[in-house]
């Protein structure tokens, strides 16, 4: 049977950008573009339902930038995971993408094979933290971002904490529930609870709020190996 390929979105403005970085990544096996926009409007009324696994966004755009592409899917609970690909990187913006629901930053200078790389670490383990940009973190987090809800580490049961502690460690599903002896299903389960619980709305998110309440420290957090 014919493995399924990792379905990518490309949302920008440049279109000879888009159509460069469209073939590129249709030259290889493991993945397809599936749809492309000029603009986050066009995308957002476009595009209703067969989202993409993988969504490579701009920031600024004349026709709708990124931020209001991230907030309307956060508000639609779509399961596509958000690589902000953007001219306009810089490492202080790193906490607020991810609070805006970003699985990844990167700048558009990237080179391609290492986008690839990036892609695959997001779609397996929900988000990718470069050294530079966990360095960028470890002080954000520390006192500038504003706490995301109510709850304390308390309210999270000790399966919960268990989960949480591995989902850190970028752990698949599976590597968790052989790790715990637990059903992949009931990590999943225990991985919605958390999200429930915390108000954050994606893995990135859990790993935010697992720093601020001191369940791992940002030394422990597992980076993606290059």
């Amino acid at each position: 049977m014919e493995n399924l390929k990792i379905k990518i979105g490309i949302v920008d403005d440049d279109l000879l950008f888009v159509q460069l970085l469209e073939n590129y990544i249709n030259n290889s096996e493991h993945y397809e573009v599936v749809l492309t926009s000029t603009g986050g409007h066009h995308f957002l009324n476009e595009t209703e339902s067969d989202l993409p696994d993988i969504l490579l966004l701009d920031l600024r755009m004349a026709n709708g930038d990124g931020l209001e592409v991230m907030s309307a899917l956060s508000q639609k609970d779509a399961e596509t995971k958000i690589i902000v690909l953007s001219s306009f990187y810089r490492r202080s913006f790193m906490g607020q993408m991810l609070k805006m629901g970003a699985h990844a930053f990167l700048p558009k200078e990237i080179e391609l094979e290492e986008l690839l790389k990036v892609i695959e670490a997001v779609y397996h383990h929900g988000h990718y933290f470069s050294d530079e940009q966990i360095d960028v973190m470890r002080s954000q987090l520390s006192n500038k971002l504003p706490e995301f809800h109510s709850y304390s580490k308390d309210a999270l049961t000790e399966r919960e904490i268990d989960v949480l502690k591995l989902v850190c460690q970028q752990l698949s599903t599976k590597e968790i529930a052989d790790i715990l002896f637990i059903s992949p299903k009931t990590v999943e389960t225990h991985k919605t609870n958390l999200m429930i619980k915390t108000y954050v709305k994606n893995m990135a998110g859990l790993v935010i709020y697992a720093v601020q309440n001191n369940i791992v420290n940002a030394n422990e957090i597992v980076l993606f190996d290059k």
